[in-house]
């Protein structure tokens, strides 16, 4: 393992926790086309699907870490959102990360590429008003919301995506949750997403361990800066930059797979 290794893994890392952090999800969204496409265009590695896959898993656990503890003050965070949606995403990722050892890795990709095509159009529907509902008066269908959770959870637990991705435009098109709060609120639901994740991708050996390592330690330092980011940008801006995101990787994804 080579400086220019560490270094390629440490930027995709740090870029990925970045946007984590910023926009409310775990970055897989970016890192897994980045390190599945990256290392090998420069020559320090080749990583198969299965293996981006745990370690974005591994990596997405202390990306939102980071991220909620920034997010902690202000009443950002929705306790009963997270509770509901947070118990049944692991339930479903628990079911997906220990179901995808069976998936042939274009079975993976595709499974991605579904996914992301799903949020890329629901971050394109209009979003009028909901960034003018004060945060302690906010309401939502619970059981809908734990519904969509477990079945986002089983394709994310798929991929080691953690969902967020997914999450981010269902609670702000179906929920109705405001802008901030669903930063700060994916970011914890993510983070006990990628629990069952995790556990999934290890438990099966799917982790390469130094690597995520890396990973980790870029996650530690850049998501919370993300959240500062987050903070201060415009609502608008936020929700733009994340369509954008999602469309542009969906967009690769599926030029791939065909």
């Amino acid at each position: 393992m080579d400086f220019a290794f560490i270094i390629t893994i440490f930027l995709i890392g740090f870029a990925g926790s970045y946007v984590s952090g910023m926009l409310g999800i775990g970055g897989s969204i970016i890192k897994y086309p980045m390190l599945l496409y990256i290392p090998p265009l420069l020559g320090v590695a080749a990583f198969t699907a299965h293996e981006v896959s745990g370690i974005s898993a591994v990596q997405v656990l202390f990306a939102t870490i980071g991220g909620v503890w920034a997010y902690r003050k202000g009443g950002y965070l929705n306790k009963t959102l997270i509770a509901y949606m947070g118990i049944s995403i692991l339930i479903g990722s628990l079911i997906g990360g220990f179901g995808s050892k069976s998936l042939s890795e274009s079975g993976i990709n595709l499974t991605y590429g579904i996914l992301a095509l799903i949020a890329a159009v629901m971050m394109f529907v209009p979003k009028k008003g909901i960034d003018d509902i004060p945060l302690d008066q906010v309401k939502f269908n619970k059981w809908l919301a734990a519904i969509l959770a477990l079945i986002v959870g089983v394709g994310a637990g798929i991929v080691g995506a953690a969902g967020a991705f997914l999450l981010v435009p269902i609670m702000l098109v179906v929920l109705k949750i405001p802008t901030r709060m669903t930063i700060a609120s994916s970011l914890a639901i993510t983070f006990i997403s990628s629990i069952g994740a995790t556990i999934g991708k290890v438990s099966t050996g799917q982790v390469e361990y130094f690597p995520a390592a890396i990973m980790i330690v870029a996650s530690l330092i850049a998501s919370p800066l993300g959240a500062m980011t987050g903070k201060k940008a415009n609502t608008k801006v936020l929700q733009i930059t994340l369509a954008l995101l999602i469309a542009g990787t969906a967009i690769k994804i599926w030029m791939d797979i065909f």
